[in-house]
């Protein structure tokens, strides 16, 4: 099949998405903890986030990664952007931040956790989904709390911010066919014809597609801490293909 034209690749410096029969080598190269690499692709980032294009969707595509323990995160999938940074690119519009919305496969190292409920997984890889609102009367609380307590403060977003997630124990270096759906009131992750995770959590729409590797973490853990930033990493590739996009 033909790449899809309607995605835009960005990347940072020592970045780079490579072409290959039916879809796309993403890549970042060896690196200290002083540099940000990305490679990433999608079809909103020149948008505001309430033109993004996606408003229900069967996404399917086949891929492998270079390492099971690659250091940042890397997946596939739809979100709102909700850090509205461009992600450190160029030329792409400024958005504020917004809570989270998403339905993807997602893998996270270790130094990441991001969860928000002490019950779901918060590393690995994961089919995950984030439903939350425009606005909720906690968040005034929550921002309140945030000086004073970030475990409360995680408390009450973890009220706010509606999750669901599955780990996925398998070999990501090897093919795999990964595939969800997404609608109003459902979501549903298959692997290999499998189906992973069906959960009532599904994110508010617009959303735009994003497929990606990079180097860096957050987390918010249990016990109120909060870290952020940029790892050390080898050299890494995530492998895309066969790439189909429904809108239903």
């Amino acid at each position: 099949m033909k790449n899809p034209s309607f995605l835009h690749q960005n990347k940072t410096p020592n970045s780079d998405i490579e072409k290959i029969n039916g879809g796309w080598r993403l890549k970042i190269q060896r690196g200290d903890a002083s540099q940000y690499r990305d490679a990433q692709l999608d079809d909103y980032s020149r948008l505001p986030r309430r033109k993004f294009p996606r408003h229900s969707v069967t996404m399917s595509l086949r891929a492998r990664a270079s390492s099971a323990s690659i250091p940042g995160t890397w997946g596939f999938g739809l979100w709102n952007d909700p850090f509205g940074l461009s992600l450190g690119f160029g030329g792409n519009p400024f958005r504020l931040p917004a809570l989270p919305n998403a339905v993807w496969f997602f893998h996270a190292s270790p130094q990441n956790y991001l969860s928000f409920r002490d019950d779901k997984p918060a590393q690995g890889f994961l089919a995950q989904s984030f439903r939350s609102p425009a606005f909720h009367p906690l968040l005034m609380m929550a921002g309140i709390a945030l000086p004073f307590s970030k475990k409360i403060t995680r408390k009450l977003l973890s009220k706010v911010i509606k999750e669901d997630s599955a780990n996925l124990n398998m070999d990501v270096t090897k093919w795999h066919t990964y595939k969800f759906t997404w609608n109003k009131n459902h979501v549903a992750f298959w692997v290999d014809d499998i189906c992973a995770l069906e959960s009532a959590v599904s994110p508010k729409s617009p959303l735009g597609i994003i497929i990606w590797l990079d180097n860096q973490y957050a987390a918010f853990t249990p016990d109120g801490k909060i870290a952020a930033g940029i790892l050390s990493n080898e050299k890494n590739w995530l492998e895309i293909t066969d790439l189909k996009i429904q809108d239903d």
